[in-house]
């Protein structure tokens, strides 16, 4: 099998998609489910802090994280794109495991997050996220897009900006 040239990588802040969330959710190994009100309600009462919402300034922190933690590994940064409830990134990490880029780089981010805005918040992301192989340059293309031209401006002020 062919190995792919990047890693598309996309997770939540902490509690801003929760099991059972009205948009629909994605089960753990089981794919897309129908909202769940119950089954929300359960998730949302095992929250230990608010949910996150990354401001302005915290996602120039996290988009500024994400390079120097790419520069540092020798992983090719594609684009990122830090929004104020998720993060979408598109890297290249030869010899490394997407789930190990993302581990790396929530923790780098979540360091400089607690030193440059927070330090009493604990959680700052969703324990998963989303992990996408891409094996050929016009997928790599497309993604990159989508990454830096297919989200809202960020200059708007949509929840998901």
């Amino acid at each position: 099998m062919q190995d792919p040239i990047a890693y598309f990588l996309t997770w939540p802040t902490y509690g801003t998609w929760l099991p059972g969330d009205p948009r629909g959710w994605v089960e753990y190994h089981r794919g897309w489910k129908m909202p769940d009100p119950i089954r929300f309600l359960e998730a949302e009462s095992k929250m230990t802090e608010d949910a996150c919402l990354l401001s302005p300034r915290e996602r120039e922190i996290v988009e500024a994280q994400v390079a120097e933690t790419c520069e540092h590994r020798s992983w090719l940064l594609h684009a990122v794109n830090c929004r104020s409830n998720h993060i979408h990134l598109v890297v290249t990490a030869p010899g490394t495991t997407p789930r190990k880029v993302r581990i790396d780089v929530k923790a780098w981010c979540t360091r400089r997050l607690k030193e440059r805005s927070d330090p009493n918040r604990q959680e700052w992301w969703a324990e998963r996220g989303s992990q996408r192989h891409i094996f050929d340059e016009d997928s790599l293309a497309e993604v990159i897009h989508y990454v830096t031209e297919g989200q809202t401006p960020k200059h708007q002020s949509h929840p998901d900006a």
